[in-house]
């Protein structure tokens, strides 16, 4: 099972897929997916889950994004329905967004008629854009000539307490998160679909979703170094397990471990 890139987006085919995984990661980092995200995506897969990760460019237009993105994620599915084993049989849709993602999942349920399953939504925010992008305090903008991304925050939570249809949720939180704004989110969905939003909060932090898996080889002999690394590994790793499991607890109840 290997990465290709189909139609703008990034896919792994497990032989005998159960569901198909929409990824979005969060800005700056959106661009390559399979390379930032790729031990949770490569999971996802092993567990028998197409992803399709769709990359994209942070800009302040988050609605163009949105559309974009959903028409990547269907020309990309529309051409695996008629080349791969996606064509044999419905599959349910999942969208899973980490930090700026879960925005742009939550604009696509709200603006598009879209079928999914459910979405699962990772450290949610939706700040200003003189908070979220990085140096621009120091661009000295003529507070006449503000900037601010499409929708706006406030128009952001207007939109989606209105019009977002994506059902079933499930949002993650980390303790060590401070640009974290699920708690707000969860006010809002919950409001809409009363019972079908489930909430965790989980340690780590914003960076989690990103980890890596390193391989720590010992030696010959098992030696005090190989040691530390086993114990730093299982660290380090330890709220990227956690992650995965809620994961796919969530999208199959009746089988996760």
């Amino acid at each position: 099972m290997d990465w290709q890139e189909v139609s703008g987006s990034w896919v792994l085919i497990p032989k005998n897929p159960k569901g198909i995984v929409h990824f979005l990661g969060g800005a700056f980092i959106a661009a390559a997916p399979q390379v930032t995200y790729r031990w949770l995506l490569e999971e996802l897969g092993n567990q028998g889950y197409a992803v399709i990760a769709t990359p994209f460019v942070n800009t302040l237009d988050h609605k163009a994004i949105a559309r974009d993105v959903l028409n990547r994620f269907e020309t990309t599915l529309n051409r695996l329905q008629t080349t791969t084993v996606l064509s044999k049989r419905y599959l349910p849709i999942y969208g899973l967004g980490h930090s700026m993602g879960c925005k742009v999942h939550l604009l696509i349920g709200s603006l598009f008629s879209v079928e999914r399953a459910g979405n699962i939504l990772i450290s949610f925010n939706n700040y200003p854009a003189r908070r979220a992008i990085p140096f621009i305090e120091q661009l000295n903008i003529n507070p006449a000539f503000d900037i601010e991304f499409t929708p706006s925050p406030i128009e952001t939570n207007d939109l989606i307490a209105k019009s977002y249809e994506v059902r079933r949720n499930l949002l993650i939180k980390f303790t060590n998160d401070e640009i974290d704004q699920t708690v707000s989110l969860t006010q809002v969905l919950q409001q809409r679909f009363p019972n079908m939003v489930a909430v965790q909060t989980l340690p780590g932090n914003h960076l989690t979703p990103l980890g890596q898996d390193v391989k720590w080889k010992a030696g010959q002999s098992f030696t005090p170094f190989d040691a530390i690394g086993q114990w730093m590994k299982q660290e380090v790793y330890r709220d990227l397990n956690q992650l995965k499991r809620e994961i796919f607890r969530w999208l199959d109840p009746f089988s996760a471990g």
